[in-house]
């Protein structure tokens, strides 16, 4: 059986442009080649599929021979009461293919034989035994080629993870990083030679490191494109294993770049790395010796569940007895990788949680394994190698749980309710919870708090708030959201998605900013009424407001964030930890002006100006225009009351663009259009050339163009050169789209719009002596204040006042706001053109209209696998913050990267404590 279908090779940009800012096309074309079977569909298939489906992976198959229960209704999101009894997999097919219709969803609910896998480029077992999973794996692990193979599980508070990529696995990428640069400022002739560069920005290299160099002059033997080997790599300075002592002599430029070696993983098969398992990923050093005993305890249950052909039961001290027996025989059996303590209490635990999936294991391993099928498919990321195995015990109640507590009630919370007791169930549903944010995270967030019982009882209550609504490129990741519900309030549709999981969940959306302005709808009865708050935010102003209200009213806060496939999450207890405003990232650099306005030296200054000169010629000049024609006397009053220099470059656009610049025809814009880029690209450099040749000295006689100035060429326009054209086209159809003037169709056709261009005539430029370039990096403004601003300002309304008795009445003009995410409003072609002929310019290697779109629509890269991970730890805490009565080292902050893989958890910082007097 089979959905959806329409496999769609070319990535769609729009959907899928957060994605692709963390993998890149390569990556995903990969994934949509890729064909995946999740077996085991309880809570973790259910987030491990959801994880993939929305990634755009080709298939998903998914398997299960059993049947729905109400205890699965703890975990899975995709159940309902009405699915009990249902086959797992037939049961989750139609909504799973709501997330994405581009990929084929199709059911096996019959035994798997090991001859079915090779129809699959990674295989995922989430419910299986050590016996089968060997005998999968051998297969697998020998087919040509290899079939990536993953066994997952959650029991209870534990996980593992084991991974089978094959006995020779590529990985393409190590990290996901951009290759490091550096710009260079000396090179000696030494054995080995000392390499300096400019203390722009520090250097990332790490010993070992292989680099190229590029446009060194003098030196010109390192141009030659081989990779070099560096050692005692510093913030601005290495050493490069090379003899240079018979080169030429260094003078100046160049550029140092790192090269992205790929790297081989040897894996082993399940049945040896069993008795073998090599290092384990750590997750927490106050932990350290808990992966080792978890490695027996996975294989004690194992051996449980073959021998009485069930799980231990919940509070059972004789299964749980048992199981700690059947530990320690496999330990006694180890050899060498025995463990010294078999930890009775934490094995204890382990099998009262064993048959219980809890809702934030199945989202953390959700997410993580969801990265290892992608690594798997694309040697995209450095894969888990090979055992991973985790704990969570100080989520349990502080309080010893009576085993009465533990038993089963009928309810959909039953899993849940066996590992944590029906009192904290209780405090769960009676919690009133305040969301803030409808995003990815606050997708995931209602999700698992839908699951949970959190707010779904007869006290209880939710409230969430978002003022955004759906876009198209949000449906990647806030998996609440299906196309149809593009353009409306996130909030709405994610709260009525949220309980459609779960009936009972008490929610209220709000379409609301939370800051100082809605004070009156989030008031004092409001915040005190509250027992926990959430953070789902994107910006930190917001997490900073949100921080000083819980401290005001002593609550709790859960914070986290992502970014590509990092995550961190920080939790805010009263009392108990620090503020989330009392530690902050350091301000992130800008490049000064004058860098980016006449000496800029990378892509990005090139973007910034970009985007500064569309917002400028765009959207602030036609907004001028038309405050100065709403009310010519206080637009008048207002610029000579300011008198300065703002106030006249005000003015000069105004006049410009109602004068000089006036555009009444298609043909006009054009000629502007065309003019514009002789401005920018011929002229401009021209100007900057003449003022400053390539031989001119600084006020000290050091050379004015020293690393990392790059000195400029200025362009020739040719109509036979298609991005000339194409920037012509964008700039022209923008400029018409400000006045008003109808586009024809011809204006796509290049030979019609190059005679259109070759009928104007482009006045000569010369350059003139006294211009003023700022070339002071601590300026911050580029307009030069001129002896008498007022009288230039006079004469600038006098001419004003002239050009408009020539305008039609009621004219207007209308500014345009840059909008990214639309391909097909020109905005991202013109400013990707921009930005390329001024790179151009200088010599800067240029950039696609995709990887444009990411820098100056300051796009957050983000996938589905990092937020997943982010809230399932966040609600491992969010049970003990309402539990209450947990200690500091209890609670967890948590920094992540699934791309390494890399999992630093810690207990948070405690507040700063003030004595003052004797208190």
């Amino acid at each position: 059986m089979a959905l959806g279908g329409a496999n769609y090779t070319e990535i769609d940009e729009d959907l899928h442009s957060r994605q692709l800012a963390v993998y890149g096309r390569e990556t995903m074309r990969r994934l949509f080649a890729s064909n995946i079977l999740i077996s085991g569909m309880q809570g973790l298939g259910a987030e491990i599929a959801k994880n993939l489906i929305l990634a755009g992976v080709k298939s998903v198959t998914l398997h299960d021979e059993g049947a729905v229960e109400l205890w699965d209704l703890s975990s899975n999101f995709v159940f309902s009461e009405t699915d009990v009894g249902k086959n797992r997999a037939l049961a989750s097919v139609q909504k799973l293919q709501e997330l994405n219709n581009a990929v084929i969803i199709s059911t096996l609910t019959t035994k798997l034989t090991k001859e079915q896998l090779s129809n699959f480029q990674a295989v995922v077992f989430t419910d299986i035994s050590f016996e089968k999973a060997i005998e999968f794996d051998d297969y697998c692990h020998n087919y040509n080629p290899p079939i990536s193979f993953i066994k997952a599980e959650v029991r209870g508070l534990f996980g593992s993870i084991f991974c089978d990529f094959g006995p020779e696995f590529t990985v393409v990428d190590v990290d996901g990083e951009d290759p490091h640069t550096g710009i260079i400022a000396s090179i000696s002739n030494d054995n080995p030679a000392f390499v300096s560069c400019v203390d722009d920005e520090r250097l990332e290299f790490q010993d070992g490191d292989l680099v190229v160099f590029s446009e060194v002059h003098g030196m010109t033997e390192l141009n030659d494109g081989k990779p070099r080997k560096i050692k005692s790599a510093r913030p601005y300075s290495f050493t490069l294993e090379e003899d240079t002592t018979k080169f030429g002599t260094y003078i100046k430029g160049g550029i140092v770049t790192q090269v992205k070696q790929p790297k081989v993983l040897n894996f082993k098969p399940l049945r040896e790395a069993l008795k073998d398992p090599g290092e384990f990923l750590l997750s927490d050093f106050s932990k350290f010796d808990h992966p080792p005993l978890l490695h027996i305890a996975f294989q004690a249950l194992d051996k449980f569940v073959s021998d009485l052909g069930r799980f231990p039961v919940a509070g059972s001290e004789e299964d749980a007895n048992k199981l700690i027996s059947i530990a320690g025989n496999i330990n006694e059996r180890v050899g060498d990788g025995k463990v010294e303590d078999i930890n009775p209490k934490l094995l204890r635990n382990f099998a009262f949680g064993a048959r219980a999936v809890l809702n934030p294991m199945a989202a953390m391993f959700g997410g993580v394994v969801g990265q290892e099928v992608v690594k798997a498919c694309s040697g995209k990321f450095h894969p888990l190698f090979q055992f991973f195995y985790f704990d969570s015990v100080e989520s349990l109640p502080t309080e010893p749980l009576d085993p009465s507590d533990l038993k089963p009630l009928n309810t959909r919370y039953d899993a849940q309710i066996s590992v944590f007791g029906s009192k904290l169930q209780k405090k769960l549903e009676d919690a009133k919870v305040f969301i803030v944010g409808s995003g990815a995270l606050g997708c995931e967030f209602l999700k698992n708090i839908a699951l949970m019982g959190v707010s779904c009882g007869v006290q209880g209550k939710l409230t969430i708030t978002d003022d955004d609504v759906i876009e198209k490129s949000n449906l990647s990741r806030q998996f609440l959201f299906r196309d149809w519900n593009i353009g409306q309030a996130k909030s709405t549709v994610a709260a009525s998605a949220a309980a459609s999981i779960n009936s009972h969940l008490n929610i209220e959306a709000l379409q609301n900013r939370v800051g100082p302005e809605t004070e009156n709808v989030f008031d004092d009865t409001f915040w005190e009424n509250l027992t926990v708050i959430i953070n789902a935010l994107d910006n930190v102003n917001a997490r900073l407001y949100i921080d000083q209200r819980c401290l005001y009213f002593q609550k709790p806060l859960l914070e986290s964030g992502t970014l590509g496939a990092k995550c961190n999450t920080q939790m805010v207890i009263p009392h108990l930890t620090e503020n989330y405003g009392a530690s902050r990232d350091p301000p992130e650099k800008q490049a000064p002006m004058c860098t980016v306005h006449s000496f800029p030296h990378n892509i990005d200054h090139c973007l910034t100006w970009a985007r500064s000169e569309f917002e400028g010629l765009l959207e602030k000049t036609p907004a001028e225009v038309n405050a100065y024609l709403s009310n010519p006397v206080e637009y008048k009053t207002a610029q000579r009351n300011a008198g300065d220099a703002q106030a006249r470059d005000n003015l000069e656009q105004v006049l410009e663009c109602l004068e000089k610049e006036k555009c009444e025809t298609f043909q006009d814009c054009i000629a502007w259009a065309r003019l514009r880029f002789e401005d920018y690209f011929v002229n401009r450099v021209k100007q900057l050339i003449y003022t400053f040749p390539e031989d001119a000295a600084t006020s000290t006689g050091a050379p004015f163009w020293s690393a990392p100035k790059r000195f400029p060429q200025p362009l020739q326009f040719s109509v036979a050169d298609p991005s000339h054209l194409q920037f012509v086209m964008a700039a022209s159809i923008l400029r018409a789209e400000t006045f008003g003037i109808p586009i024809p169709d011809w204006i796509e056709h290049p030979k019609m719009l190059a005679e259109a261009i070759e009928k104007l005539i482009v006045p000569d430029f010369e350059p003139k002596k006294d211009v003023k370039i700022v070339t002071d990096e601590k300026a911050t403004t580029l307009s030069v204040a001129s002896i008498d601003d007022a009288a230039v300002i006079d004469e600038l309304i006098f001419k004003l006042e002239l050009c408009t008795k020539n305008l039609p009445l009621g004219f207007k003009m209308k500014p345009i706001q840059f909008e990214k995410d639309d391909d097909t409003n020109y905005h991202m072609d013109l400013i990707a053109g921009l930005a390329n002929m001024r790179a151009r310019n200088y010599s800067i290697p240029e950039v696609d209209k995709l990887k444009a779109k990411f820098i100056a629509g300051r796009i957050i890269p983000a996938i589905a696998t990092s937020t997943a991970m982010a809230t399932g730890l966040v609600c491992l805490e969010l049970y003990k913050a309402l539990d209450g009565g947990h200690k500091l080292e209890d609670y967890r902050n948590t920094f992540a990267n699934l791309a390494l893989p890399l999992f630093s958890m810690a207990e948070p910082v405690p507040p700063k404590t003030i004595k003052h007097g004797d208190m």
